[in-house]
């Protein structure tokens, strides 16, 4: 459960870390194009407001990124405990589509809409052999070997999320803005703090959304420490609404820490871990009341002046047990019009 003292301690962090990059020496020039837009993409965690990783600095007054992204996330649980009983072998394909507006010089605007689609997926196999090869097949996905397709959570006789092979629908729309509060100068790295809320526009009863709007506050900062590599940080508050299936949700927290090398002015490389605290609660199973650790690495590609293409791997770190997605492979395209 996030208590106050939690939220007292990743308020502590923040401050860590803005301290830190700003006491680091930085060169003008560096302009990278931030960390990945990464989100627990646990199908369950999934449901509530996931503020993906974003850079402080804004657009620019005028300027409209529309974004394309496809991620694909295979999941495999196998929990059989007092009361609990979770099967789920799936692959989810999330394809979002988002729009950012420069409204003001440090003010920019948002709006993401996801579309889902629950299926037996690709990535199985790739996934079973790297396993074989490395630390040996996980014990859940051994279970399920000669399960095709699973989606099925219950609790005491009582089924709380359940789904079919290839279910497809909207997922929760997102609007989100970015103030700009601070830019980088030998005193202090770029600052933002941002804002968003999560509509309930997915069908709850397809596990495709909460049935409930979330809000979420954040902070964003990022300092360049020469004219190669630039540093990242990001903390979000969620304080989801309403239950959930019946059951009772709680404020949570997420984090990143991601740093961006520049191969050239077109191409940059990124790694970064990422956290993010559970919204359930006291529900008697992992998969809903553990947190997940992981950790992202990719690349950004700019094809022109104004498209660019990116392309991210996540990889459970398995810091915190039972509750992660096993692996994630995503790619971007952004344009922008406009400066």
């Amino acid at each position: 459960m996030v208590t106050r003292r939690h939220l007292t301690q990743a308020a502590r962090w923040v401050a860590a870390l803005v301290i830190l990059l700003a006491a680091l020496e930085a060169e003008a020039g560096a302009d990278g194009f931030g960390p990945f837009p990464v989100r627990n993409f646990q199908p369950f965690q999934l449901l509530f407001l996931g503020m993906f990783g974003d850079r402080a600095a804004v657009v620019g007054k005028g300027a409209l990124d529309v974004r394309v992204e496809l991620a694909e996330t295979n999941t495999v649980f196998n929990e059989q405990s007092a009361g609990v009983t979770a099967r789920v072998k799936a692959e989810e394909l999330r394809t979002g589509l988002y729009l950012r507006y420069g409204l003001l010089d440090r003010l920019e605007v948002g709006i993401e809409i996801p579309l889902l689609y629950r299926y037996r997926g690709f990535l199985g196999g790739a996934i079973t052999a790297t396993e074989r090869a490395t630390t040996g097949l996980s014990p859940a996905r051994h279970a399920l070997k000669g399960t095709g397709f699973a989606f099925n959570l219950s609790r005491d006789g009582q089924t709380l999320f359940a789904g079919g092979d290839g279910d497809l629908g909207l997922g929760d729309i997102t609007l989100i803005s970015k103030y700009q509060i601070l830019s980088q100068s030998t005193q202090v790295p770029t600052v933002a703090v941002r804002f968003a809320v999560k509509v309930p526009s997915g069908d709850s009863s397809n596990v495709f959304g909460s049935g409930h709007a979330d809000v979420g506050l954040g902070l964003a900062v990022e300092r360049s420490l020469d004219t190669r590599w630039i540093l990242y940080g990001n903390v979000n508050g969620i304080f989801p609404t309403g239950t959930v299936s019946g059951l009772t949700v709680q404020p949570a927290v997420s984090a990143l820490a991601a740093a961006e090398y520049l191969w050239s002015p077109a191409a940059s490389f990124v790694a970064q871990f990422d956290y993010y605290s559970s919204p359930f609660h006291g529900t008697g199973t992992e998969i809903l009341d553990n947190g997940v650790t992981a950790a992202t690495v990719g690349f950004n590609y700019r094809l022109r002046k104004n498209l660019l293409w990116q392309v991210y791997g996540i990889e459970n770190l398995d810091f915190i047990t039972g509750s992660a997605a096993d692996f994630t492979l995503s790619t971007l395209v952004t344009y922008r019009f406009g400066s």
